[in-house]
């Protein structure tokens, strides 16, 4: 078999789905540095809580906003940064390493605006379910809502694909029960907090987007429920 000479073996990631990955991994990476003084002087140590409390979202702020029906730009700015902050190092690296597998592969059916736009709009759902249903005076942070949300338009894009092939579609769902069968260990094992409903809020987010964002998405889609 033959292949020509200029194609390239592995597919290009997209240039959002890499900008993204790398604003994550950047600020985590400044962060920590600055936590063990190596950058920043010695007000860095202290880096990680002024930005979670400046960026991360907070329950508390939007209550304030809903109450007072004030919206000030720099709170809202909480419903699209808080996924690049994370707790700890770790706490970002599961998070960058979805996002960077799920946007290549998401991407592949749909443009990487799409893809950007699902991660984006996830995040603000997963941020207002979880502040909407629960109370908790913790700073919501972290990739995982949004990252979710890819989960979710893959999982949509591997049930067409099952569907088509006449396999069971359930096998689609496989990947989310497994990570959140993961996270109900951790929690049980080392105590858990309100995260896992803004993870949920944007899978089923990015589910529901992919219907329309996926190339031929939505004729597909009404294709298999004529079918039931």
């Amino acid at each position: 078999m033959t292949h020509p000479h200029n194609e390239n073996p592995v597919n290009p990631i997209n240039p959002l789905v890499a900008t993204m990955f790398l604003l994550m991994v950047g600020i985590e990476i400044a962060l920590n540095l600055g936590a063990r003084g190596l950058i920043g002087g010695r007000g860095a140590v202290g880096w990680r809580n002024q930005v979670i409390e400046t960026y991360g979202f907070s329950d508390t702020v939007f209550e304030w906003m809903v109450t007072t029906g004030s919206w000030p730009m720099d709170h809202l700015v909480r419903f699209v940064t808080y996924p690049f902050i994370h707790g700890s190092f770790y706490h970002m690296l599961f998070a960058a390493v979805i996002l960077l597998a799920m946007g290549k592969i998401v991407s592949e059916g749909m443009s990487g605006l799409r893809v950007a736009v699902i991660f984006v709009i996830s995040g603000i759902v997963g941020a207002l379910v979880w502040a909407l249903l629960l109370d908790d005076p913790r700073f919501l942070v972290g990739g995982y809502p949004p990252v979710y949300g890819l989960i979710g338009a893959f999982t949509y894009q591997l049930w067409l694909r099952l569907g088509e092939t006449g396999a069971p579609q359930t096998r689609a769902f496989t990947l989310i029960a497994f990570l959140l069968g993961i996270q109900l260990v951790f929690g049980v094992l080392f105590g858990g907090g309100s995260d896992w409903v803004a993870d949920i809020a944007g899978f089923v987010t990015g589910f529901a987007m992919a219907v329309v964002m996926v190339d031929g998405g939505w004729t597909r889609f009404l294709r298999r429920v004529r079918r039931q």
